[in-house]
Parts: structure tokens; sequence; C-alpha cells
């Protein structure tokens, strides 16, 4: 039996990690051992809940004002002990955090082979996003196995030279991880409609969109974003909701101060408009429901560039870079920064042509199958397993 732990820390890692998690369970060669930093502990448990996973170390670092010194450095020592005491054959980390690069250098210490799931991404500025291009850059120095989600990912991986013996181009798990939400939300009216009262409950009735009304749906929340950037990001978001009086705009709030600091600067301390919604943050399942109701994705996020258009969702990127050259290459997404003019003109040209709406949410998603955790899987035993191509 190959004992393959998997770690991870934060919502968007358990997210991609969760569907790989269930197809080492499901592996007959496989013994999963689930390790969580904790390093954001109400998100993490929101998603290890909704895929049935029991971590079997957790470390719990995470604490109020954190810096990244803090996390690394618990996140490392918390990890010693646990390698210790598991001794894992193989150690699989995730995409970019203070986790994935932390998982990666303690496993190294006691050479543990690391694989890294969503390899290869590259923005080429090692501050933007900061910190995740340095903690992807130094993480995949660390790896054995490369699991890159695309063919440009692997093409960044060996022009640094990385050792092309145990580099895979598998898809994305994030695709994995939405085939089997969206799969639980139609095959189940009851769950949809108990989304429906939770996101009622945060703050938005999604039946107003039954009238017609379209849906932009928003999320913010990037370290390197904060200060003037946010404030011209949320000016832009709420004279777009005075434009146009007939669109729902809804922003599911970051628990972070950084971020709820200036929306209040913005719209002042009270936060009622009659089509501006300010909605508590929302666990991955109500997220992806609410997600396929949305005429148009406004985000600073990097995974929901991969997500929405394997819903058919154009993306406005709030960054001046991107590490998913290939949604720009397909038209999935487009960049629009912290640039007031871009976001009130691209979300306007989006809402008012229903040929540049339709270029973009007919765009081939550049990013997975919903089989790459299958193909790692096949990977670590030894087993052949196909390429993702894009079709």
């Amino acid at each position: 039996m190959l004992k393959v732990m998997t770690i991870f820390g934060t919502r968007p890692e358990a997210i991609k990690m969760a569907p790989l998690v269930k197809a080492l369970e499901a592996a007959p060669d496989m013994e999963p051992i689930v390790t969580v930093t904790a390093q954001h502990r109400d998100m993490l448990d929101q998603v290890l809940n909704l895929f049935n996973i029991t971590p079997d170390y957790d470390l719990n670092i995470m604490s109020q004002g954190q810096t990244l010194y803090d996390v690394t450095n618990r996140a490392l020592m918390g990890l010693k002990d646990v390698l210790e005491e598991a001794k894992p054959d193989v150690v699989l980390v995730h995409g970019d955090t203070t986790t994935t690069f932390a998982g990666a250098l303690a496993s190294f210490y006691q050479e543990i082979p690391v694989g890294h799931v969503e390899a290869g991404l590259r923005t080429g500025d090692i501050y933007s996003p900061f910190p995740e291009e340095m903690n992807r850059k130094l993480t995949g120095s660390i790896a054995t196995y490369h699991f890159a989600p695309t063919a440009s990912s692997e093409s960044n991986l060996k022009k640094e030279n990385i050792n092309t013996d145990h580099l895979y181009v598998t898809g994305n798990t994030v695709i994995d991880a939405l085939h089997m939400v969206v799969d639980k939300l139609k095959t189940d009216a009851a769950l949809a409609e108990e989304q429906n009262k939770v996101l009622l409950e945060a703050g938005y009735d999604v039946t107003r969109l039954n009238e017609g009304r379209k849906l932009v749906l928003i999320t913010g929340h990037r370290r390197e974003n904060f200060g003037d950037g946010f404030i011209r990001m949320v000016t832009a978001m709420k004279d777009l909701s005075e434009k146009y009086p007939e669109v729902d705009f809804v922003y599911p709030m970051h628990l972070n101060p950084n971020v709820r600091k200036p929306i209040h600067e913005v719209f002042s301390e009270d936060l009622t408009r009659p089509n501006f919604f300010f909605i508590e943050p929302l666990q991955y399942l109500e997220f992806v429901h609410l997600m396929s109701k949305a005429t148009i994705v406004l985000t600073d996020s990097g995974g929901i560039q991969e997500e929405a258009p394997g819903l058919g969702k154009p993306v406005l990127v709030m960054r001046d870079t991107t590490e998913r050259p290939e949604a720009l290459a397909f038209g999935t997404v487009h960049l629009v920064g912290t640039d007031y003019d871009k976001i009130v003109n691209e979300v306007s040209t989006l809402l008012d042509d229903a040929v540049a709406y339709d270029k973009m949410s007919k765009a081939v998603n550049p990013y997975g199958d919903g089989q790459a955790c299958r193909r790692i899987a096949d990977v670590l035993a030894n087993k052949e397993t196909n390429r993702y191509d894009v079709k």
C-alpha cells in the first residue's frame, strides 16, 4: 500500500484537493492520509463537511492577525511532527499558498518525495500575486512529481529545466470538484432549494432572478489590491449598480477587515441598496449555486477564472496579471485590473452587447474534463494514464 499524504490549509486548496482525496480513497492500492494546517479555519471546515472528509491530522494554526511569518513557522514546525509520525511515501501539496510551500519544505527536510498539484502556473512577477508566485516557484523546485493542469503550465516548467520524467498534464482538479457539486445540485431538488434558503439568510433572494433580472457576482479580497486599487474597484461597482438599476450586484464579503473597511468608505456605513447586496461569505456549495445563476463574474480570485467558464460565465479579472494565460487565449476571461474605466466599460459591454457576451460565454474552457484526479492517482500507482489535451 502506498501511503499518500495530502496537505492543505485554505478553502481554495481544499476544494481542489477534495476530489483527489476521494479518488485516493477509492484506489485499492492507496492509503490516503489527510493533513490540514487550517490556515483559514472556518472556510476550510465548510469544504471538509461538504465532501465528507475528516482530517487525520489538524494543525489548527490560524490566529488573529496572522502574518506570513506566523503561518510559515507554525505550518513548518507542525508538519515536522506529523511527517515523523505518519511516515508517508509521498506528499501531495496544491497550488501556491503558504501551506503549499511549508508542506513541500517540511517533506524535503525528511527526504519524502513531493507531488505538486496545479504545478507550473506563472505570471513572471514574484510580487504579483504575492506571495503566491514565489510559493509555487519554490514548491516546483522541491517537487518530484509535477501535475500541470494545462500545456501552458507544462511549458513554463520546461523553461525552468524541471525534470520532465515526472511531468504530467492532467487538467485541473477544480473542474472535478465543480462537476461533483453541480451534479449534486442538479439531481437533488431539495438540496437546491436548501441553497436558495441559505442564500436568503445570507442576504440575497435568488427568486428576484425569476423575472429575468441579470446578476453580476463579485468577489474581491487579494492582498495586492488593498489600498487605492481596492477603492477604485469598489467605486466602479457602486457606479455600475446605479447605471444598471435593473441588474442585481451581489458581493459575498470576505471576512478580512482590509476588505470590509474600504467598502464602508465608498458605500457609507449603511450598505443597504435596492440592487446591491453585500452578503456574508458563502460556503462552496452555495457559491457554486449562486455562480450558476450569475450573468457575469467580476473577481480577483484565481480559481474562479477556471470554475466560472465551466458554467459558461464570462469572467472579468480585477488584477493586472494572471497565471492563467489559457483563459485569456481562449477568451473565457478578460483582465480589467483595478482600473475604474476598464471595469465599468467591460461590465457595460457584457450587459449591453449580446454578441460580445456570447463570444465569452460560449468559449471553450481550457482547464479540464473532470478526470484530473483519476490521472494523478494513476501516476502514483505507476499505471499508464492519458494526457489532458484541450479539444
